[in-house]
């Protein structure tokens, strides 16, 4: 599903930043991966090139064999739509809109029937929980549900891969098990492709397998085998053996 191939980020300026060196690794379809790391660590860059926010200085990103970064603008903004969805920590809803529009815009955006966005919209309203505030406006709801509409809009139009960018940091720790028990619900019955990026060890340990990185450079990984307690401890472990600044271990709930 994904290959990352030899990735390296520089940012060019007075003095050149090297974000990235040499990172490799591939997600099979339908895996659950996290990207951890040091604050620093170079963690949100390698995502944003995955999710071609951002454009890598040298090797490529390959989703399911297609380099989207070769891709011209009409065309890339169509592989957005149709093949990614997105998750970030501050929700990225529109508030002029209700919980049932926001859900439904990437298919408002691919001029779908109204009758089928609704229908889409419902369904997975239902899954998510949040059926009854369809009608709500975003300022009107709490963190825990902004973020499961969020991670409906993310759903509705069955992309191959999601990509979550620290999709618990704004909410306390009701919401945040709530939300990563949606994500990985959405992962085993659709399996879709999870990539999420994180500080927090409790909303890594629902991943299938977590990458580290430190200094934009691969440090090793884990994969969680059949306890999910024991995968959590070994998370913890590896974040302290790592170091990094206090901060990075302060969202972890045990």
């Amino acid at each position: 599903m994904l290959q990352v191939k030899n990735l390296s980020k520089v940012y060019e300026g007075k003095i050149p930043y090297r974000a990235l060196t040499d990172i490799s690794f591939t997600v099979d379809t339908g895996e659950f991966v996290c990207i951890m790391g040091p604050s620093g660590s170079g963690k949100t860059t390698l995502l944003n090139i995955i999710a071609t926010i951002d454009e890598p200085t040298t090797g490529e990103v390959l989703i399911k064999g297609e380099n989207p970064h070769k891709l011209n603008r009409n065309k890339l903004a169509k592989f957005r739509r149709r093949e990614l969805g997105f998750v970030f920590q501050d929700f990225n809803l529109l508030h002029t809109l209700t919980v049932e529009e926001n859900i439904v815009l990437p298919l408002t955006l691919d001029s779908k029937r109204v009758k089928e966005m609704k229908e889409k919209a419902h369904a997975i309203a239902e899954t998510l929980g949040i059926k009854e505030i369809m009608n709500k406006r975003t300022y009107e709801i709490s963190g825990g549900q902004a973020q499961r509409t969020a991670v409906a809009r993310a759903m509705i139009h069955q992309p191959k891969l999601v990509l979550a960018d620290e999709p618990t940091g704004n909410l306390d720790s009701k919401a945040s098990k709530d939300v990563m028990e949606m994500l990985s619900l959405m992962n085993e019955q659709e399996e879709t492709t999870m990539m999420l990026v994180t500080h927090d060890a409790q909303a890594a340990s629902y991943s299938d397998r977590v990458i580290f990185i430190r200094d934009g450079k691969l440090y090793s990984e884990i994969h969680k085998g059949d306890n999910r307690q024991i995968f959590f401890q070994k998370i913890i472990d590896t974040l302290s053996l790592m170091g990094g600044n206090d901060d990075d271990l302060s969202s972890v709930r045990v």
